[in-house]
């Protein structure tokens, strides 16, 4: 298990990656993908020669399950392990204190893997991918 991302929850991608990019030096390293799963936009960014990425987040609507944290600041969204088998992962979480919130899925930014959702005691959702081909997204 790696560290693969940090979601950043942002009222516009376009903008924060304006001011990522000009802050940090960030690199662009997709496009706004959408989301209908988790009725969001999603962009990835990562500082030159860095394994670990950025995933810009934003509601899709009014409606978005997003809105509501959005509503209270946004910021921090969750953070994001790349594993292997996501199925052994989910279970090893378990007696770890970690709780599924939605089991291994089809991942849109990331085709032909999956991604699940869990949540522990510090309330901060832990997205698991599947490992990729490695500087891939």
């Amino acid at each position: 298990m790696s560290l693969h991302h940090v979601g950043i929850l942002v009222q516009e991608i376009a903008k924060a990656t304006e001011d990522y990019v000009r802050r940090f030096g960030c690199e662009v390293r997709s496009e706004i993908i959408h989301d209908p799963n988790q009725t969001a936009f999603v962009r990835f960014l990562s500082q030159p020669g860095d394994s670990v990425f950025l995933e810009l987040v934003a509601p899709d609507s009014a409606d978005s399950k997003l809105s509501n944290a959005l509503s209270k600041g946004g910021g921090l969204n969750h953070l994001c392990y790349a594993v292997t088998n996501i199925e052994e992962a989910c279970r090893e979480m378990r007696p770890r204190g970690m709780f599924p919130v939605q089991a291994p899925m089809a991942a849109v930014a990331f085709p032909g893997r999956r991604i699940a959702w869990l949540i522990g005691r510090d309330g901060i959702p832990i997205e698991l991918v599947e490992r990729g081909p490695s500087g891939e997204i």
